[in-house]
């Protein structure tokens, strides 16, 4: 779920008419009952009632429309108030690593350009080697990242819990399984990766950052299981941000882990400490949308 999709399910509900709907929002028809169609599936609940000849909310439309536009008013308010301050023309090193913050992420993003458009965002991405270092030395003022753990020099900032998840190869033994173990994987191949100490644990692999054959990004990771055989581990969104057809991604035992904003513990940044506060308010408001009864 994100920003933009509460706003078209509000515009619809306002317009009853997809056509006019999708005007106000500068996209065709076709797409934006995409988004809403995506919308209901993610929550599993019809929130509108479409014929040829009419669109109507549903009780469930209702419940999610009444909340969002509490959520989209607190949104357009922070930015508001974003605006109000001085224009400092900065500009704002964001490091990414992998799919970031997933979903979320691309509103916070969004959200940010909108409240600060004197600050230029540079997006730079994040390997298994460099994820904590990065933030720690300044090379980026935020991350969004993955946090399996406390990290000596940098304070995190939680967005999301997801799961864990074996990525297997398809035509391997446990493509199938419901759930796997690490006692299923015990005997298995594991795809190298060079990954820092800090993740090293998470990964259930050896720390060998000095390892040249090993992996440094997350995206490569699904390929090289489904080219060798061999197996590892991802976190849940995986699955949607890097589809395989040559991979299963299986629920297994072991730690979940945090996607978060982290920034420098050692000296603040006010720019960063910005971004912090509009990702919180961002992910506090989409929570607060996923609370909403009969949804």
């Amino acid at each position: 779920m994100d920003l933009p999709s509460l706003r078209y399910a509000v515009t619809l509900a306002e317009e009853l008419h997809f056509g006019r709907a999708a005007q106000r929002n500068y996209t065709s028809a076709q797409a934006f009952g995409q988004h809403i169609a995506a919308l209901e599936r993610e929550l599993g609940s019809r929130l509108f009632d479409r014929t040829t000849r009419r669109v109507a909310l549903t009780a469930s439309g209702e419940a999610l429309v009444g909340r969002a536009r509490q959520v989209l008013e607190a949104v357009d308010d922070l930015v508001a108030t974003a605006r109000r301050e001085p224009p400092a023309g900065d500009h704002l090193v964001v490091g990414v690593f992998g799919f970031g913050l997933g979903d979320l992420g691309v509103g916070v993003v969004e959200t940010f350009r909108e409240a600060r458009p004197d600050v230029v965002i540079e997006l730079r991405d994040l390997t298994f080697v460099d994820i904590y270092d990065t933030v720690r030395s300044g090379e980026v003022d935020v991350a969004m990242l993955m946090q399996t753990g406390p990290v000596d020099g940098v304070r995190f900032h939680r967005m999301a819990e997801v799961p864990r998840v074996c990525v297997v190869p398809v035509r391997s033994e446990w493509a199938d399984a419901e759930r796997l173990t690490e006692a299923d994987l015990s005997a298995a191949r594991r795809v190298p990766l060079a990954v820092s100490r800090q993740l090293a644990d998470w990964c259930r692999v050896e720390s060998d950052p000095r390892n040249r054959t090993a992996l440094r990004t997350p995206a490569a990771v699904p390929a090289a299981v489904a080219a060798t055989g061999a197996v590892s581990v991802h976190a849940g969104p995986a699955r949607e941000y890097y589809p395989h057809p040559g991979v299963r991604y299986v629920p297994c035992e072991g730690e979940a882990c945090t996607l978060s904003v982290a920034t420098r513990s050692s000296r603040r940044n006010p720019l960063a400490d910005d971004f912090t506060a509009v990702a919180e308010a961002v992910a506090t408001s989409l929570e607060r949308v996923r609370e909403v009864p009969g949804l």
